[in-house]
């Protein structure tokens, strides 16, 4: 055990690693963790490591384990539930699985370091956040996507000589600071995450108290935002 975690910032790195490779698991390598989780199998784990990566096996076999054990048997029930579901399910355990390991790590912390942490790891949105924002996305087509169903609308008069889609922002990132109503009117950049572009938008309406927005695209397609969420994830610049 000499080599465990033992500062705050030690545990908080721990947890970061563990959590990137978990995230990863559950989004890019999600097809791999699928296949890797087969109900013929016997009770499997998915694992983060402290290297970053992931991994789907046995239980330890030690009786009382070294570390907490994730969640046992994900793949019984992968084949039960529709996808989009099972991997909520298997977030959710991580994310139970990742605090645990924190603060078995965390015991000899005293009540202000075990604070600290939480702050620190409160800092990072859940896997389950995480996951639920990708599938809110993909269940979506991209604004003035062809095909799409729906009204035709007006579009959006924007300066002629700003793309209305890039691979990369233009503008800063938005910050809790600047939700206020003088975001109203404001031209901003949306980040998509299935199809990594950044698409121009309008604000046309902002709640500060609640943190909710509704935006405008070029197409004249418009939505409604969380811009706490959108802050956390990164997922607005403004111009």
């Amino acid at each position: 055990m000499a080599d465990f975690p033992k500062t705050v910032e030690e545990i908080f790195d721990d947890f970061q690693r563990r959590r990137s490779g978990l995230l990863k698991a559950l989004t890019d390598d999600l097809e791999e963790l699928y296949q890797q989780a087969d109900p013929e199998k016997d009770n499997l784990c998915l694992y983060g490591t402290r290297e970053g990566t992931w991994s789907v096996e046995l239980p330890a076999e030690e009786v009382p384990p070294e570390l907490p054990e994730p969640c046992l048997g994900i793949n019984f029930a992968r084949d039960g539930m529709q996808k989009r579901d099972w991997v909520a399910l298997v977030a959710v355990h991580s994310d139970s699985w990742l605090l645990a390991v924190a603060f078995f790590y965390a015991v000899k912390l005293d009540a202000q370091g075990r604070m600290r942490l939480f702050k620190l790891i409160n800092q990072h949105q859940t896997l389950f956040e995480s996951v639920s924002q990708r599938n809110k996305y993909k269940n979506v087509a991209p604004p003035g996507a062809a095909g799409t169903a729906g009204p035709v609308v007006k579009r959006k008069k924007f300066d002629e000589g700003r793309p209305t889609e890039s691979k990369y922002p233009s503008g800063r990132l938005l910050k809790a600071d600047d939700v206020s109503p003088a975001l109203k009117g404001r031209a901003a950049e949306l980040f998509w995450p299935d199809n990594q572009l950044w698409y121009l938008v309008e604000i046309i309406n902002v709640n500060a108290k609640t943190k909710q927005a509704k935006i405008v695209y070029a197409s004249g397609e418009e939505e409604d935002l969380d811009l706490a969420e959108i802050v956390r994830e990164g997922h607005m610049a403004l111009l």
